[in-house]
């Protein structure tokens, strides 16, 4: 019974074990494994934080790009009508008589101002990034041109070629804005 006393006594030093003083095989291996698991946690947390950082500057950039795609195209709508306005203003000094040399002063007058209008007007919309171009003896751009009818080529044409604009092509910033009406040469 003296035994059993033994290791029933808690506070008894001989049924406490003794911690090793040396280090033993066995308590270095789970140090190292834990060294180890920190440290590819570590790696998991810092490639977490690396991508974060791009995507974040994906983000920035793409925002800013947007910002400034908005900022170039917002007036867009506005911009096309605006060109409306360019364009009736054509026709109307298309419908004037040909200038003449003996018509009369006012005539020659309105005229001059109108097409000075016209040309402050254009140069307006060309300083806010709105251009024209004329698409007259020009080959057929689909991307600048919408062909309202075609007619056989007249001699020394090429086939392809824009041979009467109606409009001419708007853009906006390099975007297009409204196409140009055109009749193209076909084949004869």
């Amino acid at each position: 019974m003296a035994m059993s006393e033994k290791t029933e006594n808690p506070t008894d030093p001989a049924a406490e074990p003794t911690p090793a003083t040396d280090t033993a095989p066995d308590a270095v291996a789970p140090e190292a494994d834990r060294l180890a698991a920190l440290e590819a946690e570590a790696a998991q947390f810092r490639d977490k934080w690396l991508r974060s950082e791009a995507e974040m500057q994906n983000l920035r950039t793409r925002a800013r790009r947007e910002a400034e795609e908005a900022r170039q195209f917002a007036v867009q709508k506005f911009a096309r009508d605006v060109v409306e306005t360019a364009e009736n203003l054509r026709r109307g000094l298309d419908s004037l008589p040909p200038a003449a040399e003996d018509e009369p002063e006012l005539l020659a007058k309105l005229r001059n101002g109108f097409e000075g209008v016209e040309r402050a007007f254009v140069a307006m919309l060309e300083r806010h990034g709105v251009q024209k171009q004329d698409a007259a003896g020009k080959p057929f751009d689909p991307e600048l041109h919408q062909a309202m009818a075609e007619q056989p080529a007249p001699e020394g044409v090429e086939p392809g070629t824009v041979i009467q604009a109606w409009t001419p092509a708007w853009t906006l910033n390099g975007r297009l804005l409204k196409p140009a009406m055109v009749v193209v040469a076909g084949k004869e």
